[in-house]
């Protein structure tokens, strides 16, 4: 198994530190708003990857965080009046809810930053004694920059690199703009509590910090979020949590490609976000999964308005095939080990599901094929292809009820039988290159008042 390390800028055998088990965190949510569909895409992939993980015979412990006090936190409970506590528990239960009805699992430890304060507090105090990190008269504590010589490896960038390419606070009493929050002195109206520097509370980065080695100690194998939190958030986890230790805190630093929306990216301030209970509203989940997985997960993924039709699309066809083969040979326990073979040749290369999505394509051509030439084999196909995408939330449903549900959707449950048996006759004709069948089918359907839009593997019947 390879995986692409952002520490390296490459990708690298996986070899976890202690055989046979992984130590795997990914930076939540912060609560201050509903779920998107950049926050569930970042959750499936690293659910997708402890899956994998496991499946490749690791023990694996998972840890998430929900980061359930931040400056926009304060910000939501000043707007609507809820306490800045109950404000982000609502929250974390609404989003609760919407990541299970995408059947997204919860990891093996949920972590909050709340629920770790006096550990915070231990940690700053350790980095004021090792000369990291000191306090100002106002009762804020900073994290010297200049003290960990290696800050920016991450990032691949130098210190004059990293003042360009972040929104410094210009704090008067601190050393250098570059200096970061580790402990903030409270303002009025904001949550806090006691520490040896005054009321205050824990800044973004030390929060993850301080969660991490609470759950695992000193090191992890893999530490995970999406592209944009590489600086500095995940670049400041680093300098805090090494010149803490004065060890390498993660082996392997993995990070998501971000959500555009028509080419734009995703942001409140354009009001283009995609919410997931929207998203859920009206697709299901192995349909937002499909959309989502096409891409290697390192990629950003192009939100179109044709990106989720397309795939519910694909998803229709697909089950027919499925429902056809069940059909012909019934429900079959068998396996097929080159499709399982070639679907982990694909995720050991850095977790690849586009890859082990585009394969579907071929393999449910083949399976057409084979009931067509009666061939019962393709009963264990299908078999092997719902349990092995089951890893990536895929063919896990009934066929009969997503046809009827597409169909009925789409307004197929108009078209006459005839027809759709003529289109779909045709699809296996074109699938043999058997042009002259293929023309001679189109013009059958066309008689019968119907025209056929052709795809990758699928087609479309509009009425004339």
């Amino acid at each position: 198994m390879r995986i692409y390390n952002t520490l390296t800028g490459k990708k690298q055998d996986f070899v976890p530190l202690e055989e046979g088990k992984v130590k795997m965190y990914a930076c939540g949510i912060t609560v201050s708003g509903e779920a998107h569909i950049g926050h569930a895409y970042q959750a499936l992939i690293y659910d997708i990857i402890r899956k994998y993980l496991e499946k490749s015979g690791y023990k694996v412990t998972y840890a998430r965080n929900y980061t359930d006090v931040d400056d926009k936190i304060i910000a939501k409970s000043n707007e609507t009046g809820i306490p800045a506590d109950k404000y982000a528990a609502d929250m974390i239960k609404n989003i609760d809810e919407q990541m299970r009805r995408l059947k997204v699992d919860d990891p093996s430890l949920w972590l909050k930053a709340t629920e770790s304060i006096e550990d915070i507090i231990a940690f700053v105090q350790t980095l004021i004694e090792k000369g990291h990190a000191y306090a100002t008269e106002k009762g804020d504590v900073y994290f010297s920059v200049e003290s960990f010589p290696d800050y920016g490896k991450l990032s691949h960038r130098n210190l004059e690199d990293a003042m360009n390419g972040v929104r410094v606070d210009n704090d008067e009493m601190k050393k250098n703009p570059l200096d970061f929050a580790l402990w903030k002195s409270a303002k009025v109206g904001e949550p806090s509590w006691a520490s040896p520097w005054g009321e205050g509370r824990p800044g973004w980065h030390i929060e993850c910090s301080t969660m991490n080695m609470k759950a695992f100690g000193d090191r992890i194998d893999i530490h995970g979020g999406g592209r944009d939190l590489i600086f500095p958030h995940h670049e400041n986890e680093i300098a805090q949590t090494e010149a803490l230790t004065g060890k390498q805190f993660a082996s392997y630093w993995l990070h998501n490609g971000l959500i555009k929306v028509n080419g734009q990216k995703m942001s409140k301030s354009l009001g283009n976000s995609l919410f997931l209970k929207d998203l859920l509203d009206k697709y299901s989940a192995e349909t937002i999964k499909f959309a989502l997985l096409q891409t290697n997960y390192r990629g950003d993924i192009n939100v179109t308005d044709n990106l989720f039709p397309d795939a519910e699309k694909h998803l229709y066809e697909f089950y027919k095939v499925i429902k056809a083969t069940e059909d012909a040979f019934g429900v079959s326990n068998g396996s097929n080990a080159e499709i399982d073979g070639a679907f982990n040749k694909a995720m050991d290369d850095d977790f690849n599901t586009a890859l082990a999505i585009s394969n579907l394509f071929g393999l449910f051509k083949s399976i057409r094929a084979k009931i067509s030439a009666g061939d019962k084999s393709a009963a264990d196909d299908v078999n092997q292809i719902r349990k092995t995408y089951s890893l990536i939330g895929l063919f896990t449903l009934n066929a009969d009820e997503v046809i009827k549900a597409y169909e009925l959707k789409a307004g197929k449950n108009e078209i006459p039988k005839q027809v759709v048996a003529l289109a779909e006759e045709r699809l296996i004709a074109r699938q043999n290159k058997d042009w002259a069948k293929s023309d001679e089918l189109r013009d059958a359907i066309a008689a019968l008042g119907y025209l056929v839009k052709d795809g990758k593997g699928v087609y479309e019947l509009i009425k004339k």
